[in-house]
């Protein structure tokens, strides 16, 4: 592949804007500073504009934001998602991020560098009802959507351009505007040629932003970063390549195809490519969530098994809620524990038919529990599905199933009609931590 690349099976059609402004969408030449139409400072400026079709979309701190619109009293204030001493920081709004506070830190660190800030326990289901808002209006975009998780994905818009009446850059744009105006939050955009760049593209200007980047730009870019940057290379390739004279960028840019495939197999040749800013990996539509689940960090380590499962229920729960919400099922039922020196363990079960309800998300990560009681003490606990599929699925194989599904749902009726806490089961319980995805 040569200095240009290019992934999408459509060629993108010539002629175009090389700068417009992202406000009103009005052209301008592309050493313009401000628009001439609405006096917007925020104009989208690149030499091949019309030529990238591939976009990385991501959801500007997606959980705080979602929080924010809904109390507009916080808007202007430092934000945290998580709850309890123990537990971790889900997602920080970015002025909690101006503190230091970021995603996975744990609460009393984060709380440490921002003790004004309003916490808030995350509500998976509403960022759920959001996103699938936000999916839907990129669809309405172009076929070819893959999701990354529930507030980011690529988009390619190769081929759109006649049915838009303008520019993939344009109808981006345009898409951004509408969602913050119609959904109240903001995304920011990556546009280039492939995936690899389209994503560091996406993070050049956070947030509220939209950034161009072309493979020569890119190369350039990337040639001073460390060789982490790659998305793929962890700590141990990372200790391994610097061990081999790897450090930066540019020393991949530099090295010889041939001799990084000798040294690290297909992995050197992916290294050789990304460097150079080339990835030939398609837009996949029919990639979605791989598992659903829900953990809660204890703010006391628990070794009794009534309060486990007590605690185990409301999980299952929290994750029938998600997978119904998402019209989806799953055949791998996975119970996740951490003890109180922080080993992890992780069992999982196949079940023989997909199931979203909770009674049978719980069955089954009850018994795995029960082997796990050992004396240990755990500092937390979840569960959830994975081998998903779209549908309900057969939940009544046989009498007990047919019963326990009819119930649930029935449940399930009641809680949308008076609210969630019209029907309580008996072992349900407010469990003393916090819920994380």
């Amino acid at each position: 592949m040569g200095a240009r690349c290019a992934v999408s099976a459509a060629a993108p059609e010539p002629g175009g804007p090389t700068c417009f402004c992202r406000d009103c969408l009005a052209d301008h030449d592309i050493a313009a500073r401000r628009c001439g139409e609405c006096g917007s400072p925020r104009l989208l400026r690149h030499p091949t504009l019309p030529a990238l079709t591939l976009a990385h979309i991501d959801c500007d701190a997606f959980y705080a934001t979602v929080e924010k619109r809904d109390n507009p009293a916080i808007a202007d204030t430092p934000v945290i998602i998580g709850g309890g001493k123990r537990g971790v920081v889900s997602a920080a709004c970015y002025i909690a991020r101006t503190f230091g506070v970021r995603s996975a830190m744990p609460m009393f660190k984060a709380l440490a560098l921002c003790p004004h800030a309003t916490v808030i326990r995350p509500d998976m289901a509403k960022y759920v009802r959001v996103g699938r808002e936000v999916r839907h209006a990129m669809q309405a975009l172009t076929p070819l959507v893959e999701p990354l998780s529930i507030d980011e994905a690529f988009l390619d818009l190769a081929g759109t351009q006649r049915v838009h009446g303008m520019i993939p850059a344009k109808v981006l744009a345009r898409f951004a505007r509408e969602v913050e105006r119609k959904i109240g939050i903001t995304v920011s955009v990556g546009l280039s040629c492939n995936k690899f760049l389209a994503k560091i593209a996406s993070d050049l200007d956070k947030p509220r932003g939209f950034a161009a980047l072309d493979q020569e730009q890119a190369r350039v870019m990337l040639a001073e970063k460390p060789v982490g940057f790659i998305y793929g290379v962890g700590p141990a390739t990372q200790e391994k390549l610097i061990q081999r004279g790897f450090r930066t960028i540019a020393d991949l840019q530099r090295a010889d195809e041939i001799e990084l495939m000798r040294q690290f197999s297909t992995e050197g040749r992916r290294l050789w490519r990304l460097a150079r800013g080339i990835d030939d990996r398609r837009v996949e539509a029919d990639r979605g969530a791989k598992t659903i689940s829900n953990e809660t960090t204890f703010e006391s380590d628990i070794r009794d098994f009534a309060t486990l499962e007590k605690t185990l229920w409301r999980l299952s729960e929290k994750v029938s809620s998600r997978l119904k919400s998402s019209d989806l099922s799953g055949a791998t039922i996975t119970l996740k524990l951490k003890t109180a020196d922080f080993r992890q363990r992780t069992r999982s079960q196949s079940i023989h038919a997909p199931t979203q309800l909770a009674t049978k998300i719980f069955a089954t990560s009850r018994e795995m529990l029960a082997k796990e009681i050992d004396g240990t003490s755990f500092r937390l606990i979840g569960t959830g599905v994975s081998a998903l599929r779209v549908g309900s699925a057969a939940d009544d194989t046989d009498m007990l199933d047919r019963r326990s599904a009819h119930a649930e749902r029935a449940i399930d009726d009641l809680r949308k009609k008076f609210g969630n806490t019209a029907v309580i089961r008996g072992i349900a319980y407010d469990g003393p931590g916090k819920e994380e995805e």
